[in-house]
């Protein structure tokens, strides 16, 4: 059963293909990294230096799980990594690539 918030009834797909937005920019902090993305204005905070990691490495991954486990997620974290994607692909700051 999806949150009664969503609007997207799909869980995020781990083993799907994901990139940033082309809009979208990233910048490194101490925390982790902020996200802005220039067609909705909207500013993302990642709040890891590992999330940071994920994200950036999402367009050389061949999935969302295989950039997690390269920027180092346990297995046992995947879960709250997808939230978080699932967060970012919901206000895309994330796309899913087409093949």
């Amino acid at each position: 059963m999806a949150c009664a918030v969503s609007t997207d009834p799909r869980p995020f797909d781990l083993d799907g293909r994901w990139a940033l937005a082309e809009q979208v920019s990233v910048r490194p902090e101490r925390f982790g990294a902020l996200l802005y993305h220039f067609g909705t204005r909207r500013l993302s905070f990642l709040k890891s230096r590992t999330l940071f990691h994920v994200v950036t490495g999402l367009s050389d991954a061949g999935s969302a799980r295989r950039a997690c486990l390269a920027a180092g997620v346990p297995e046992t974290q995947l879960p709250a990594y997808r939230t978080a994607l699932a967060a970012l692909a919901a206000s895309d700051m994330i796309r899913e690539r087409t093949p």
